[in-house]
């Protein structure tokens, strides 16, 4: 069974669709979704992850990588978002007083917002199909939500306003997350997350997890410092990357990251829905570090297998 944050007519709802038929079931908000993984009570969880327009989703990332009990991510969705605003039938546009949706969907439309409903209040909610639900009963004192269309209709409303976004290439990507185990297999065409926390606080430190990526030619997708929620000033960086951790210079990457971080957290590698390649560097095939490491062993001196020389030292 899996679960997905819902309820039904989300375009959470609309991205897990796409990935079958299999049963699942709603769950109330983001954390409720990834715990319901953790305790067992479904497989895998979808979840929004990485809007076009607003970036990360702080509540995906921040519940999906706690530290003594991470999540793996292994699969990603993404799909167009456009949204209708949508009220209860007979009413006009120029009667929208009050206007409900999701944070993410109301900054999508800000513009078109600001340019026709100048006066409306406009009210964050939980999801985009829960402020559908909230108009379709008049005592709720909303006249219009931001929604997907099909949420609308799921609730009796009507379309004052179709495709009102302020972007019309506007996407999201959702993640399908379970328990840690075996990633996918590498397919040519795969990302990998991660959460890097800094060793100490130091001119340079961010640099210094960058460059591990970057001297072995691995390409970054996505990058943002996340407060860790101890001390003020404290951040760790949620990272996407091209490749996968079967990789030799994927796999190089994340032990220079573990040998300089204080800590890494693997969330996975899994194929990108979009099934682009990444351009791979000169010297950056698997082919490459083989033979370079063949070349090492070929010249290291014979007998010399302690792993600590060091322990020799007077």
């Amino acid at each position: 069974m899996r679960g997905f944050f819902g309820p039904e007519g989300t375009f959470t709802h609309q991205a897990l669709l796409t990935l079958g038929d299999e049963p699942a079931i709603p769950l109330p908000t983001v954390k409720r979704a990834l715990d319901a993984v953790r305790s067992g009570e479904v497989e895998a969880s979808l979840v929004p992850i990485e809007n076009s327009i607003e970036g990360g989703v702080s509540a995906t990332l921040d519940y999906l990588a706690l530290p003594d009990d991470p999540l793996q991510i292994v699969q990603e969705v993404v799909i167009p978002v456009s949204f209708d605003l949508c009220v209860r039938r007979g009413t006009k546009l120029g009667q929208v007083r009050r206007v409900v949706s999701h944070p993410h969907a109301i900054a999508q439309v800000r513009g078109w917002l600001d340019e026709h409903l100048p006066d409306a209040v406009v009210v964050e909610r939980g999801s985009t199909a829960g402020a559908a639900e909230l108009v379709a009963d008049p005592a709720s004192g909303f006249d219009a939500a931001v929604c997907a269309p099909v949420a609308g209709k799921m609730y009796g409303l009507v379309s004052a306003a179709h495709h009102i976004s302020d972007n019309d290439r506007a996407a999201t990507r959702f993640v399908l997350v379970s328990r840690p185990g075996r990633s996918p297999l590498r397919t040519g065409h795969d990302k990998t997350s991660l959460v890097a926390y800094m060793r100490q606080d130091h001119p340079g430190a961010l640099l210094e997890i960058l460059q591990q990526f970057a001297v072995r030619g691995v390409n970054l997708c996505r990058i943002e410092s996340r407060p860790t929620k101890t001390t003020l000033g404290e951040y760790c960086f949620s990272i996407d990357a091209e490749g996968h951790v079967s990789e030799a210079r994927m796999a190089e990457a994340l032990m220079g990251l573990r040998r300089i971080c204080k800590d890494v957290v693997f969330l996975g590698s899994y194929p990108r829905a979009d099934r682009k390649s990444p351009k791979v560097p000169y010297g950056g095939k698997d082919s490459d570090y083989h033979e370079a490491q063949a070349w090492v062993r070929s010249i290291e001196p014979l007998g010399d297998d302690d792993p600590n020389p060091s322990s020799h030292e007077n």
